[in-house]
């Protein structure tokens, strides 16, 4: 995420002629994005977006158990 937004930025940048971007290559400038892609193509291949999506879908679980369970006057899951 952090790439993209350096990406826009620069685009940003680049598109105002704002120094000392505007002097730059269109390469320096758009490279962000290519590094982003690249990123996004690794971590979808090693596993980590799907990894991260279940930790996300277990704690949103826990969460849920935890509120019924305090609701019911149980003391919480750990």
């Amino acid at each position: 995420m952090y790439l993209l937004i350096l990406g826009i930025v620069l685009l940003v940048l680049k598109y105002l002629a704002i120094e000392p971007v505007a002097q730059w290559s269109w390469w320096w400038v758009l490279a962000p994005f290519a590094l982003t892609v690249v990123w996004w193509w690794l971590a979808d291949q090693s596993g980590y977006t799907r990894r991260k999506a279940m930790e996300k879908e277990e704690r949103r679980k826990a969460e849920r158990v935890n509120e019924s369970r305090k609701r019911l006057g149980m003391p919480p899951k750990h």
